[in-house]
């Protein structure tokens, strides 16, 4: 006589083991962030040969790394704690560090002290991204707190493909100190990296919501501009960028509806002051990062 199972009926089911995830779908969105890597490094080597073109051009093949990692992390769900560190770490050289010597070699190299500057954006994407890990890695939200890194590396590695067009040399925009100006663009992104400001995710494309059909709207102008105006698009469109996640958050500061702001962040002083009833006082749990969503911790581009 066979002896009953003590689990119960149905214990099958609800303590069958997890089914391993193959190999390759695990490596291949790790294999988009090396690449992003490879760009980024390939972007310092081109700046130094004075090729700021290229330079710029594999920013920005970096940036599409850096979106497809996290995109085919969600669909083949293998995100992983290893691949959001090694995309942290990789976004740190390819939109932190070869950016700000994109800028060195093409405007600074001239001077021996603005290679501050350089340090300054640098030390401010390290920080935005180890911040990032720690405050939204794992979380689900609409928007992000400060600039992503990947959109203030790419501001600064176009504006040299901006420099080169008729937009630039022919208009009164050619006609400004931009070598003055540009140590406070990237003071200004910097400080932007690390700051409160909110910036809002791109919407997902569907065309049940407003925003789903905004989303289409906005992929359809961007596609539009990198293939037929990319020099033209990407320094203006990353600037509006810039200034719209400030404009937004300085209209919802007024009307008092930051994203993320707590309900309690009015209390007085007087309300401090009170005895706090232990009754009252709950236990704030920690999220859990072993079952951190695909790619959650993986900062892409504007989205």
């Amino acid at each position: 006589m066979s002896r009953p199972d003590s689990r119960g009926p149905g214990a099958d089911d609800t303590e069958r083991p997890r089914r391993p995830r193959p190999r390759a779908a695990v490596a291949l969105p790790n294999g988009f962030t090396l690449a992003n890597l490879f760009f980024g490094i390939f972007a310092i080597v081109a700046a130094s040969r004075g090729d700021f073109d290229a330079a710029a051009r594999f920013i920005v093949f970096g940036a599409i790394a850096d979106t497809l990692d996290g995109r085919i992390a969600r669909a083949t769900k293998s995100g992983t704690r290893f691949g959001e560190e090694l995309d942290s770490l990789v976004d740190a050289i390819s939109f932190g560090t070869a950016p700000a010597l994109i800028m060195y070699f093409a405007v600074f190299q001239s001077t021996r002290w603005e290679w501050i500057f350089c340090f300054f954006f640098t030390a401010c994407a390290v920080m935005r991204l180890a911040r990032f890990n720690v405050e939204q890695a794992g979380t689900k939200n609409t928007h992000f707190t400060g600039l992503p890194s990947p959109a203030a590396g790419m501001t600064l590695a176009t504006y040299y493909w901006f420099s080169q067009t008729p937009l630039y040399t022919e208009t009164m925009i050619g006609d400004l100190p931009w070598h003055q100006m540009l140590r406070w663009v990237m003071l200004g992104l910097g400080m932007l990296m690390i700051s409160n400001v909110q910036y809002a995710k791109v919407p997902t494309v569907n065309f049940r919501t407003l925003d789903g059909i905004l989303g289409f709207l906005l992929a359809v102008g961007t596609f539009v501009g990198v293939i037929f105006l990319p020099k033209k698009f990407f320094f203006p469109a990353l600037m509006a960028y810039v200034l719209y996640g400030i404009g937004r958050t300085v209209f919802l500061g007024l009307l008092d509806r930051i994203p993320g702001a707590r309900e309690d962040d009015d209390a007085t002083e007087d309300d401090l002051d009170e005895p706090i009833d232990p009754r009252r006082r709950r236990r704030r749990r920690r999220p859990s990062r072993q079952n951190i969503a695909p790619d959650d911790g993986r900062e892409e581009p504007l989205a």
